[in-house]
């Protein structure tokens, strides 16, 4: 049986991929890729590289072989990921996959913030299919705070508009790509929605806490208002939009909708979740 994974050369696409190469024999794996260059390294190891776009049905139309096992990387285009991830669906459908697993967003149908809307449509769309499925729903990654710390760092505070006392369970990329690879490589999740989330949630405080005490220098807390944020973000070349989704998620954070005790996360890498220290350091190092 195939394995094959779309998005290959993201970030998260490139781990589960790595992942799969520990656990099953190259020639097994194939990766759907808009650029064929970009995965040349993976081709290189033996990997099938299959061209295909998320905007081009009919390109998809071909990606996809009877029996096989797709993971849906879900699309990084805020706004255009339904049609996107309609056109994998139906791609799938038609060749008649065995199982898709998609990375979905933490809470599923329970997520009232605006990043969410397109992976409850993608759901239901996903559900009604008929496709077998098994999904997937990340919470926030370490690295959406880590990576760049160090010019955080140097900015001196750490601003956010969440509550005081709010916490998030983040977990490391990885161990979201080794979900992956256990969900690929084994049977019986067919029909599940697993809840993914780092084992240990934190606190604003505790994250800056942890900040000064590897950098040895202050790295306060700068609360603000929504508003405030969306306007600092602007200020920093994000699109107003998207500025927008990222004040929807920390008022997500400050409701606990990005904490999670289910412990799907670990039980499915088969270890615990990466500390947050861990990432810390890892990004001051950056």
């Amino acid at each position: 049986m195939m394995i094959v994974v779309t998005g290959a050369t993201g970030k998260l696409g490139t781990l589960v991929v790595e992942g799969l190469i520990d656990r099953v024999p190259a020639e097994q794996i194939a990766v759907v890729v808009r650029d064929a260059a970009k995965a040349a390294r993976l081709g290189g190891l033996g990997v099938e590289v299959r061209v295909a776009d998320y905007d081009d049905p009919a390109a998809l139309g071909d990606a996809f072989r009877e029996g096989e096992k797709v993971l849906l990387i879900s699309g990084s285009e805020v706004g255009r990921r339904v049609p996107q991830h309609r056109a994998v669906i139906d791609a799938a459908e038609a060749a008649g996959v065995a199982l898709l697993a998609y990375t979905s967003i933490l809470g599923g149908p329970a997520a009232d913030f605006e990043l969410a809307r397109e992976h409850q449509v993608t759901e239901r769309y996903l559900i009604d299919s008929g496709v077998p499925y098994v999904l997937l729903r990340n919470g926030w990654y370490h690295e959406n705070y880590t990576e760049g710390l160090a010019g955080a760092v140097a900015a001196g505070a750490l601003t956010t508009s969440t509550a005081e006392g709010a916490r998030i369970a983040t977990a490391a990329r990885a161990d979201f790509a080794a979900a992956a690879v256990a969900v690929l490589t084994t049977e019986g999740h067919e029909g599940r929605a697993y809840e993914l989330a780092g084992d240990t949630a934190w606190t604003f405080e505790e994250f800056a806490a942890e900040v000064a005490r590897q950098s040895g220098r202050d790295f306060p807390v700068n609360r603000v208002s929504g508003e405030e944020l969306r306007g600092i973000l602007t200020g920093q070349g994000v699109p107003d939009p998207f500025a927008a989704v990222l004040v929807g998620v920390d008022d997500a954070i400050s409701r606990g909708l990005l904490d999670d005790g289910s412990g799907d996360l670990s039980k499915l890498a088969g270890r615990p979740t990466t500390p947050v220290a861990e990432a810390i350091a890892e990004g001051l190092r950056s």
